[in-house]
């Protein structure tokens, strides 16, 4: 079905890449969403070339379990006077750790696990992952996950370059008061734990080294990250609708979480008071690749509550999409290669010519034919209608610009 209607779109780009699946390593999972006569929904998934074995760099796409996982650890810590808003400072206690001490794009001055959350998904900021990183620690990272049985997740990687042992090593942090007095130390930890990493995985043709010399060999991902497509689809969903999938799998989160969740996944950078992107740069469809055109903006009344990621020539969307004002919703998560040059490394991939348009081409597909679709009961889709933020007239702060992302 989903083959289909993709390929009677006429769009030629989308015939071309499906056309092609092998050389473009094309994932895709298409989920309808109905409801019945109570608003619950049920689920009925769609899949193009969905394969486990076939790897796709997960990139900035680890960020959202991070997020999850990072306000599970805080709801299990249960200390008073220490919660997602609380701020926090980042001790160096191995080598290649950074001291983190203040943050000048927060409204308090200091981080915080909210505010890494935040930037995380409104523009995909790296430091905070990595941040979120060492709060959790790699050990509890990838147990919590298979405790939850996402057991082919594997996320043993910070983006700082650092290797298998340094990203074996999470650092100190203290949370604090706004005056700075402690509550609570966290000591630095380490991950004695073994891994599997299955078979060798190659790719590419050849690859720039960290002296931008050309090495005509592949690159080898056999012990990097890898986040099944399957398993960010049940992840977000998990967060979009937790009575939906098993208990095991959901995350121990409070309302207050989910509600915070909603919002961050969703809103736009534009609408962001702290931090302050600059929008002209960070627009409102910058991390919603199934909207991303010319226009830069989302139709009135659609919002997308997604994470993103782009590396490698590797682009992921894994979204939930409402349209608030023709009761449409559904899922749409799918992965694609474009390194069309085979060289890895050399930041000239064929995201603008090819990947962009391509996820922005199905997107539209399948945006539209659920706008079509008959319900046999519209769904009432109030509880993902959110406050939004919004800027202050006058705000003279300096606009936020080329964050590592």
């Amino acid at each position: 079905m989903l083959q289909n209607l993709l390929l009677q779109s006429g769009f030629e780009l989308v015939k071309n890449v499906l056309g092609n699946k092998d050389s473009f390593r094309v994932q895709i999972i298409y989920t309808q969403i109905d409801r019945d006569k109570k608003n619950n929904p049920s689920f009925k998934n769609y899949y193009f070339n969905v394969d486990s074995n076939l790897y796709f760099n997960p990139a900035s796409t680890v960020k959202l379990p991070l997020a999850l996982l990072s306000l599970e650890k805080l709801n299990k810590m249960n200390i008073k006077g220490v919660n997602k808003y609380t701020a926090l400072q980042i001790d160096s206690s191995y080598s290649k750790q950074s001291i983190v001490l203040f943050d000048t794009t927060s409204q308090n001055g200091y981080p915080s696990i909210a505010h890494y959350i935040k930037k995380a998904f409104l523009i995909s900021d790296n430091d905070a992952y990595n941040r979120m990183y060492e709060f959790v620690g790699q050990q509890n990272i990838n147990r919590g996950l298979h405790e939850k049985g996402y057991e082919s997740i594997r996320i043993t990687r910070q983006f700082l370059g650092l290797t298998a042992e340094e990203n074996r090593h999470t650092n100190a942090m203290r949370f604090i008061h706004d005056d700075g007095r402690l509550i609570y130390r966290q000591q630095p930890a380490y991950n004695p734990d073994s891994f599997y990493f299955g078979k060798t995985i190659k790719l590419g043709k050849g690859h720039l080294n960290s002296n931008d010399s050309l090495i005509n060999e592949p690159i080898d991902f056999t012990y990097v990250n890898n986040v099944p497509l399957e398993d960010l689809q049940q992840i977000l969903q998990s967060v979009m609708f937790p009575a939906s999938v098993p208990k095991q799998q959901t995350f121990d989160l409070t309302k207050a979480d989910y509600k915070f969740l909603y919002q961050y996944l969703s809103q736009f950078p534009s609408e962001t008071n702290y931090p302050k992107y600059d929008s002209s740069q960070y627009y409102d469809s910058y991390v919603k690749f199934y909207f991303r055109d010319s226009t830069r903006h989302l139709p009135y009344g659609v919002r997308v509550f997604n994470k993103v990621g782009w590396a490698y020539g590797f682009l992921i969307d894994v979204s939930y999409v409402v349209d608030f004002i023709h009761k449409t919703e559904f899922m749409l998560t799918s992965t694609l290669y474009v390194n069309s040059d085979g060289i890895l490394n050399d930041n000239k991939y064929d995201y603008e010519t090819v990947g962009w348009p391509f996820l922005y081409d199905i997107g539209q597909v399948i945006y539209n034919y659920e706008l079509k679709r008959d319900r046999k009961y519209q769904p009432d889709l109030g509880r993902f209608i959110l406050p939004y933020e919004k800027r202050a007239a006058g705000d003279s702060r300096p606009l936020i610009k080329d964050v590592d992302n």
